[in-house]
């Protein structure tokens, strides 16, 4: 097996904890200038909120939520050289005094580019590296190509309307079966044929409607490839079991993002903070403005190679339902510093 080009997982991926306090705050401890933040309240219903470096700071998306683009002067108000800095946080999305709130932080490129590898033009902050990259463009109103940035094919691509408030977050994936399908990250359906053409090593495909390309309104796009060591995007099928199924990444698991594809539910995540020891009970759901949810003594475990489900919940084991998961790295099983058991 090749050794990593990831060494250090961390210098592309961070989970960062942080209480509230309703007054400006500096988040430090991140790492690295991040590109895009996904902060969630933890103890209390509130939607999450998303700010990437290529639409830029004030300006949230939040995942619950069909509504467009909202620029809110208090919230993000800047990416640092080592975290961020929030505002007064009278929305209640980022900063609510006394909150107990994650963020979890990606780098792309600190920098924008011009990408002409579609047939439209877009903004495109790319990191090669980690096969992350935010993209921005506009709607022509017809069936287009847009370029991403990564160099190799990414496995999903997550694209939200900026100015409409109706349309859902397309989740387009080929981690289920190589073909393209679709999701909606925003709610609990179960996957669908996509109907768009497979991306390339260069662009992924669009048409004129609302959630992907009408004309002249503006569209966000995440998209991610795998990389060894790093991330890791497939599927599994559930065994209803407590003894749960074990899914192999090649690293142990920073974050986990799972949800069901062959029925509706909701969508979970898990993280290596909230829960720094297994099992890891504590999810939260991009999916709704719920707060963290603890499902004590039936969660996952994160092992040195991967994650084993110890529950029979629908969300996450249903025996012989089908399942896709996201995963990031904590620390690679392979390389100058292999990874250990928890």
């Amino acid at each position: 097996m090749a050794y990593t080009t990831i060494k250090k997982p961390s210098d592309y991926f961070n989970t960062k904890l942080y209480t509230g306090t309703g007054s400006e705050l500096a988040i430090t401890g991140v790492g690295f200038q991040p590109d895009w933040t996904w902060i969630k309240r933890r103890d209390a219903v509130a939607n999450g909120g998303m700010f990437d470096n290529v639409r830029g700071a004030t300006k949230l998306l939040s995942s619950s939520q069909t509504d467009g683009e909202q620029t809110l002067a208090q919230s993000l108000k800047s990416f640092d050289s080592d975290g961020f800095t929030l505002g007064t946080g009278t929305n209640g999305y980022v900063n609510t005094n006394g909150s107990t709130t994650v963020s979890w932080n990606w780098l792309a490129s600190n920098t924008t580019a011009s990408n002409t590898d579609g047939s439209i033009t877009s903004t495109v902050s790319a990191n090669t590296t980690s096969g992350f990259s935010i993209v921005s463009y506009t709607g022509t109103g017809s069936v287009a190509t847009v370029g991403h940035g990564l160099g190799v094919t990414p496995k999903i691509v997550l694209i939200k309307n900026r100015d409409d408030g109706t349309t859902d977050w397309l989740y387009y994936t080929t981690q289920i079966d190589g073909s393209l399908d679709s999701l909606r990250f925003n709610n609990t359906n179960a996957k669908s044929d996509s109907g768009f053409s497979l991306p390339t090593s260069s662009v992924f495909s669009i048409n004129g409607s609302s959630s992907t390309g009408f004309s002249g309104q503006n569209y966000i796009a995440y998209c991610f490839a795998e990389k060894q060591g790093f991330s890791k995007f497939g599927s599994y099928i559930g065994n209803g079991s407590t003894d749960g199924t074990f899914v192999y990444t090649g690293f142990k698991p920073a974050f986990v993002i799972i949800k069901v594809s062959s029925t509706t539910n909701d969508w979970s995540m898990y993280d290596n903070q909230r829960d720094p020891i297994n099992q890891v009970d504590n999810y939260l759901q991009p999916n709704t403005s719920l707060a963290e949810v603890s499902d004590t003594g039936k969660g996952t475990d994160f092992l040195s190679n991967g994650f084993k489900l110890r529950t029979t919940h629908g969300t996450h084991n249903t025996s012989g339902a089908s399942y896709i998961y996201m995963a990031f790295a904590e620390e690679p099983l392979v390389g100058d510093n292999p990874c250990t058991a928890r």
